[in-house]
């Protein structure tokens, strides 16, 4: 009976936790749960192990683990590789269809747009995921600020530009790329020449062949992107 009353107690908690997540600068409460996606990456992707369901705390909604959990507390992949997946974020639960908010995350532990470690293939991996689900015009990636995030995993948001937004994005905009493999780079010089040292990053299409480079000491998720569905 305890094992029965402290499942559906973490259970809850962690419905808590993600709905606490991910919206501009973190709660304390948030940041003493961030290992949350990178518990994700390393328990609950990979369905192959035999005790798959006592170890990971969101389970795939494609995974055997019984009984069926609502949108709240599972993980719906959406495209997966060797380095990288894609997962609905939990901001699209309770959302109509046409509401799009996921993200791609490096399958081994990475902290950050501040970590050395951080992978360059993830912009051109976000960007496959992205096109799937909206038009390439209207697509926004999206790392935010060490200091305006919960979680402490790498995690490029996939999301709808504010059309609205458009027009204040030349002001940030610190270079445009052609291979998306760069964006690191030019996104690290472009906050080096404004003094920023903690920065978040904005990537959308310039023009058919390049792509405009943006980053801002606050959340591009915040203030150029349809980041939330009320």
């Amino acid at each position: 009976m305890l094992r029965h009353t402290s499942t559906r107690f973490r259970t809850l908690l962690l419905a808590l936790v993600w709905a606490l997540a991910w919206c501009g600068a973190p709660s304390a409460y948030a940041l003493a749960h961030s290992d949350i996606l990178l518990d994700i990456v390393t328990y609950c992707v990979d369905l192959a192990p035999g005790n798959y369901c006592n170890v990971c705390r969101v389970p795939r909604n494609d995974a055997a683990c019984a009984p069926a959990l609502e949108c709240r507390k599972n993980t719906e992949v959406w495209a997966l590789s060797a380095p990288y997946v894609a997962i609905r974020d939990i901001k699209m639960c309770g959302c109509p269809a046409e509401f799009v908010h996921g993200l791609a995350l490096p399958l081994n532990p990475v902290r950050g747009v501040e970590d050395p470690a951080r992978p360059d293939g993830i912009w051109q991996f976000a960007w496959d995921a992205a096109v799937l689900r909206i038009d390439p015009a209207d697509i926004a990636l999206v790392v935010n600020p060490q200091n305006h995030r919960s979680q402490n995993q790498l995690h490029v948001h996939l999301l709808r530009l504010e059309p609205a937004a458009r027009e204040s994005l030349a002001q940030h905009t610190v270079g445009t790329v052609r291979q998306l493999q760069d964006v690191w780079s030019v996104a690290a010089r472009g906050a080096a020449d404004k003094a920023m040292p903690d920065y978040g990053v904005l990537v959308t299409r310039a023009d058919k062949d390049t792509f405009r480079v943006v980053v801002t000491a606050e959340s591009p998720e915040g203030l150029f992107t349809r980041w939330r569905c009320d």
